[in-house]
């Protein structure tokens, strides 16, 4: 499978689920992973934080590398200047890599990199390569990238600060990336990350954006299990 033919099958089945691992019991990840196979899950988020493009400072690429797991590596970098930075995460087994297009001096520098990666877990494929946008940064930035996308992922908050909302704005930025990706003639998967809940979950899947990152409404330290099969079927209803 090319990441060309993952792009296309993540586009047939959505709404995708793809579960942020950060809130999990981390001392016990390999029975967390499971749990994600078990409930169905094509992927599994893991936000990548610097301490330097946002405040907090979360985990590295032998994070990613310790994820041996059947789902799909979908990794966030929110890191400074990550084009000097990919090569760790790529080695580390990352299926899709979506990084701030606020972070980088440039942009299209980066999606060529990852463009000519092979992905380390099958080389028949290279790496879905995505772009990272802020609630309040203008959705033009993304227009000179569109022809080396294959992922555009729309944050509901600001990236690194908890406790924000769900933003207000992103129904209609969706409906702008969906109709720049359908004018660019390519296909190109757009997500929603950030403030997505158990009472928001239906209402972001009737959306019906190609993936949806929830974390912590699953891994609560209490039902993950509940949680991840109550969300599994409120993004199920949405498919076509």
């Amino acid at each position: 499978m090319t990441s060309a033919d993952l792009v296309a099958d993540l586009a047939e089945g959505a709404p995708n689920l793809s579960v942020g691992i950060l809130t999990a019991n981390l001392g016990a990840l390999d029975e967390e992973l499971r749990l994600l196979e078990r409930g169905g899950v094509p992927m599994v988020h893991t936000d990548v934080m610097d301490g330097v493009f946002c405040p907090m400072l979360t985990v590295g690429a032998p994070f990613v590398a310790a994820q041996r797991t059947s789902v799909l590596k979908d990794v966030h970098l929110m890191i400074a200047e990550p084009l000097e930075k990919l090569t760790p995460f790529i080695r580390a087994g990352a299926d899709m890599i979506a990084f701030q297009v606020e972070s980088a001096r440039n942009p299209h520098r980066v999606l060529q990199v990852l463009g000519d990666a092979v992905n380390a877990n099958d080389s028949s494929r290279g790496i879905v390569r995505g772009v990272a946008i802020s609630p309040g940064t203008p959705l033009e930035v993304l227009e000179p990238l569109l022809r080396d996308l294959d992922y555009v992922m729309l944050l509901a908050v600001n990236p690194g600060w908890s406790g924000q909302e769900f933003a207000a704005s992103i129904p209609a930025r969706l409906a702008r990336v969906r109709s720049m990706a359908a004018a660019s003639g390519r296909r190109i998967l757009v997500g929603v990350d950030g403030a997505v809940t158990r009472a928001n979950i239906a209402s972001v899947a009737a959306l019906r954006p190609d993936i949806i990152v929830s974390g912590s409404a699953i891994f609560d330290g209490k039902a993950p299990a509940a949680n991840l099969a109550f969300m599994q079927e409120a993004v199920a209803v949405h498919r076509v």
